[in-house]
């Protein structure tokens, strides 16, 4: 039976957090919603189960609904420790979602809310998000398309969004020590069911842990995923955290697919520096066509999918195949483009990624799992929508290459077939060839 449950607002958030404690000798599985996560055999030989309730876009009353229903299916599942995973750079309604897990579990539960997640250079100070050394406001996540963040001081971000009084323990009290255990005390007297936590280290998680493992809180962990691995860790659920690295492994006869859903900056370069390899192909594809829907879509999938199975089919296979939308041409203002057909607000970036997945389901039937190395795909929706095209449900998660550019193997259709998803903002110029040769070692595992 799983000890941990977490709902996280989209699919790589979910795969962030389960890597760490995977990583932590935690058998641990993702489930795209709790449908899935409700019908799934072998529920009770897991130690966590996270779900993804894709509701980081969506309107306040929606995403209350979807956290809330699937905090209620980790009750049933018989879950002990609770998780709320956000985002490290706080997209979305947190704190609706704080709401929605917190009316599920009684008035007994306080939301801890540490969004440090010191390997990705993440860190909070005084309150305030930094982002690799940036305030938040200044990085590119404060013009996301769909769930801009304006706001850098954290409690006020918070309080605008949850109907529970926010409180914030500062990285002074979490330095000294013991402090810590006291300030979280004065903050919950004085009427706070959500506190938020400084940290700059992973020391300072784990010191945050101890003091609510030591307090005898039913805390809900709302975090990036560190603060939810320590609590498991102090508890002894979990061992100390080690990497899980595959064999060194021949990269001869097989092809990673890549589908990049991310249009930001590092995304682009990263695939730049990819394709900078002959044995890397870039086969772009009409984000308009994808829009627009009917039989253009129909057409520019197979012609994508076409053209990868003439490439795949040549004598030099290639080491990868990318299929992007955003990384040619003009980027689409996607709002834009919803207003201009009436769409409700995020339906063409769904499109796009349906698009995308619909490729990839092409060329994998096509070709034949015996010729793919793995899959990679860039963006929480796109992987979500590449995983419903294959039938996929649920990725049983493994390692990181990267953090927040995890690793896992599909359950289910193509069983044991290895992906990676990596968040848009996430890695330097080499990540996506260091993933790339990633994908043929864990290729090499489930073969």
């Amino acid at each position: 039976m799983p000890l941990i449950g977490a709902v996280a607002d989209d699919l790589t958030g979910a795969t962030t957090t389960g890597v760490l404690l995977a990583r932590s000798k935690a058998r641990t599985a993702v489930f795209f919603n709790e449908e899935a996560a409700e019908r799934t055999e072998g529920i009770k030989e897991l130690d966590a189960v996270l779900i993804s309730s894709n509701s980081r876009p969506l309107p306040a009353k929606e995403a209350y609904e979807k956290v809330a229903s699937a905090t209620n299916t980790l009750k049933q599942m018989g879950v002990q420790y609770f998780s709320k995973r956000i985002d490290t750079t706080l997209r979305g309604g947190v704190g609706v979602e704080i709401d929605a897990m917190l009316d599920q579990l009684g008035e007994g539960a306080v939301a801890v809310v540490v969004p440090a997640m010191p390997q990705s250079k993440r860190i909070l100070v005084g309150g305030y998000s930094i982002i690799d050394g940036v305030a938040l406001v200044k990085t590119p996540v404060a013009q996301d398309v769909r769930t801009p963040v304006r706001e850098n001081y954290i409690p006020r971000l918070l309080a605008g969004q949850t109907k529970r009084k926010v409180g914030l323990v500062t990285l002074d009290k979490v330095l000294g020590g013991a402090e810590v255990e006291q300030a979280l005390q004065e903050q919950r007297e004085q009427g706070c069911g959500v506190i938020v936590v400084d940290a700059i280290t992973l020391e300072d998680v784990e010191m945050i842990a101890q003091a609510c493992i030591s307090l005898g809180w039913e805390v809900v962990a709302v975090d990036p995923g560190p603060f939810t691995s320590k609590l498991a860790f102090c508890r002894g659920i979990t061992g100390s955290e080690e990497p899980n690295l595959p064999p060194e492994a021949e990269e001869q006869g097989k092809t990673v697919l890549i589908a990049a859903g991310s249009a930001t900056p590092v995304t682009e370069r990263q695939m730049e520096v990819l394709c900078q390899d002959p044995r890397h192909v870039r086969i772009s594809v009409d984000p308009i066509a994808f829009i627009e829907g009917g039989e253009g879509a129909v057409a520019e999938a197979a012609q994508a999918s076409s053209k990868a199975m003439g490439i795949l089919s040549s004598k030099s296979q290639p080491r990868a195949i990318l299929f992007e939308t955003a990384l040619h041409g003009t980027l689409l203002d996607l709002d834009k483009e919803d207003g201009k057909r009436g769409y409700p607000k995020g339906m063409s970036a769904d499109r796009i990624n349906a698009g995308l997945g619909c490729i990839i389901s092409q060329v994998l039937e096509q070709a034949g799992r015996e010729k793919i190395a793995g899959l990679y795909t860039t963006g929480g929706d796109t992987m979500v929508n590449v995983c419903y095209q294959l039938g996929v449900e649920c990725i049983e998660v493994m390692d990181y290459v990267i953090p927040q550019a995890d690793v896992g193997r599909l359950v289910g259709n193509y069983d044991g077939l290895p992906v990676v998803g990596k968040g848009g903002l996430t890695g330097g110029e080499q990540t996506a060839c260091e993933i790339v040769s990633r994908l043929f070692g864990e290729s090499s595992r489930y073969a």
